[in-house]
């Protein structure tokens, strides 16, 4: 008896040294929590400088620095898609010191297209805010003999071999806004893929295709100038910045509606009190007119999410782009 009573003392003992180490941590991870930010945080941009992905993560890092107090320090991971940098985002300490600019093609098309990436979305990063939605065009050289989306799949399906459409690449956004459409309207569109939106805006203003799926922002003056027409655009919704140009389902092709997004992800397991001052000083900086204006130059009409409805876009595209990739039959090894 007087073994087992010893014994239970020093097993209370140990739980009370237990208990009082964790409520010490407890208390350490939430001053820890509430100091945040006390460094410079890096964001992660998967893409090369220049781009219309690496100017909004520039134009968001500016205005987060001056409201948290601390440098947001743009680091530029390209490769792979985006696969390259997404990896490097999963695996760093879930501390809010490391951010992802993170592009729907990465997250949620990548996953179907590639046979290895190196991360999950939805179990190796917690999203924490929307940026905004970047603004799709279809255009078509000025010599193409269709006025709007229906004669335009009239016209392919009429032209042997299919007509041509350029984008900056195999399993882009813009390749699965095509595929869609050949899909949904059963014409003959022939994707043509390039490395980059340059060469294939360039490759439709030259007339050696015929159309290209390009952001608002590498066409909008060449639309300006007359060099390309704009035929539609695949969001639920006409574009604020282009109120004139149709949606597909206006055009009477129906089952089309995508936004090509940017947001900003952070590490699984990053404490939620981080997550939400984050979202909360992110939707602040989108909602200074100066920045909406900046965003919108570079064709990205700015957001203002919560963290729980972003994460709720990405799981409802992550399951609307599968049975599009598998049926389009895109591969990227």
């Amino acid at each position: 008896m007087k073994l087992q009573s010893f014994n239970i003392k020093k097993i209370c003992v140990a739980m009370l040294a237990m208990t009082g180490a964790m409520l010490t941590n407890g208390h350490a991870l939430a001053q820890a929590t509430d100091a945040y930010p006390t460094k410079t945080i890096k964001l992660v941009v998967p893409f090369a400088p220049g781009g219309v992905t690496d100017t909004s993560g520039r134009i968001l890092a500016e205005g987060l620095s001056k409201r948290l107090g601390q440098q947001v320090i743009v680091e530029n991971k390209p490769g792979a898609s985006g696969n390259i940098g997404a990896q490097q985002v999963a695996t760093a300490a879930p501390d809010g010191y490391t951010l992802f600019l993170a592009l729907d093609g990465t997250l949620v098309i990548n996953p179907h297209a590639y046979s290895k990436i190196g991360f999950d979305t939805l179990k190796d990063f917690e999203p924490v805010a929307k940026i905004g939605n970047s603004v799709i065009i279809l255009a078509a050289n000025p010599s193409v003999n269709a006025k709007n989306l229906k004669e335009l799949a009239a016209l392919a399906n009429s032209t042997p071999g299919g007509m041509s459409y350029g984008t900056s690449g195999n399993a882009s956004i813009v390749h699965l806004a095509g595929e869609l459409l050949k899909q949904q309207s059963n014409s003959n569109f022939v994707h043509v893929p390039y490395k980059g939106g340059g060469p294939a805006v360039a490759d439709a203003l030259a007339g050696h295709i015929p159309l290209t799926f390009a952001s608002a922002a590498s066409i909008n003056q060449h639309l300006k100038a007359g060099k390309l027409v704009a035929i539609g655009v695949p969001s639920a919704t006409r574009s604020a910045a282009y109120p004139d140009i149709p949606t597909f389902k206006e055009s009477g092709i129906p089952g089309i509606e995508l936004n090509s997004w940017v947001g900003i992800m952070a590490p699984a397991k990053t404490p939620a009190a981080i997550v939400a001052k984050l979202n909360k000083e992110i939707n602040a900086v989108l909602q200074d007119p100066a920045v909406k204006a900046k965003l919108l130059g570079s064709g990205i009409e700015a957001a203002n999410a919560t963290s729980a409805q972003f994460g709720d876009e990405i799981k409802r595209d992550l399951a609307m782009y599968k049975p599009v990739v598998e049926k389009a039959g895109i591969k990227v090894n």
